[in-house]
């Protein structure tokens, strides 16, 4: 299943995709997505309803805005340096264990919507990311297979980043990672058995139509069920959870001289899959 939330910030409804650009509502059957539903067996349960659904041919999605296809999480747990090109490009060497961080759970927005640079920032930048919710609380699995069943399934991310607050201003990467608007996720959350192998998924981002970022997950340092798997050591997973799992080369620092965002830019993005996003940035208000 392809899930997603459609409507006003704060009033999404819940939905699953039909094709390309239709969608069956489920408003009626969930309330949201988000822990209850997950935690509760939510995906196999409405399993047959979207079937049944789907076969109507649904209605169109036209102009209504698609919002981030997951409820406000509890946590963003974001993985740094966690592509070996990436890594390299930044001279930085790399990791024997992945570098964890949080990021505000308020940065969630919908795919297309606004970014918006926040008030003294001169560093903003773009991260095209893959991104795993987690299915069900998760605390200390015994094996990295285990992971599997611990996950609803995954989604496209936009991880911008503010690099002067997060590399020149002390302390924990988070300041650099926490303005308003900076997590576009979506436009669907993709359960795992519609996805063969997400360790070798394609991966782009342009900025004002110029490719910036093309990568691949095959070029990951830990995968996604390693990661779930290692934080689960770390701190507990609650059902809906966000894990952005780092980015491939391309990123506005790592270019000679370095580009960074400026208000008008428009950033689109994707992995294959999983969808694309485009979002317009704005000056700090």
């Amino acid at each position: 299943m392809k899930l997603l939330r459609i409507g006003a910030p704060g009033a999404e409804m819940p939905a699953a995709l039909v094709g390309e650009s239709r969608y069956v509502d489920l408003s009626d059957v969930v309330a949201d997505f988000d822990e209850a539903f997950f935690g509760s067996g939510g995906l196999d349960r409405i399993a047959p309803i979207v079937a049944e659904r789907a076969a109507t041919g649904g209605e169109p999605i036209g102009d209504q805005r698609i919002g981030a296809p997951i409820a406000r999480p509890h946590q963003i747990i974001c993985v740094g340096l966690n592509y070996s090109d990436h890594a390299a490009e930044t001279g930085q060497a790399v990791p024997s264990e992945p570098i964890l961080f949080t990021k505000s759970p308020n940065t969630l927005v919908g795919p297309n919507d606004d970014v918006r640079i926040p008030r003294g920032a001169t560093k903003p930048d773009w991260e095209v990311e893959l991104g795993i919710v987690i299915g069900k609380r998760t605390s200390y699995l015994d094996s990295v297979d285990e992971a599997r069943d611990h996950i609803a399934g995954w989604v496209l991310v936009n991880d911008v980043s503010e690099r002067a607050f997060q590399m020149e201003r002390g302390g924990q990467w988070l300041k650099g990672k926490s303005a308003e608007t900076f997590n576009p996720a979506g436009p669907w959350l993709v359960t795992q058995d519609e996805v063969a192998d997400v360790t070798d998924l394609g991966m782009w981002l342009d900025v004002n139509g110029v490719r910036r970022q093309t990568g691949s997950t095959s070029t990951m340092i830990f995968d996604p069920f390693f990661i779930v798997h290692y934080i689960s050591q770390f701190m507990v997973l609650e059902p809906g959870d966000l894990i952005n799992t780092g980015t491939p080369p391309g990123v506005g620092m790592g270019f000679t001289p370095q580009v960074w965002l400026q208000a008008g830019d428009v950033m689109t993005l994707g992995i294959g899959g999983l969808g694309a996003q485009r979002q317009t940035v704005l000056a700090p208000r």
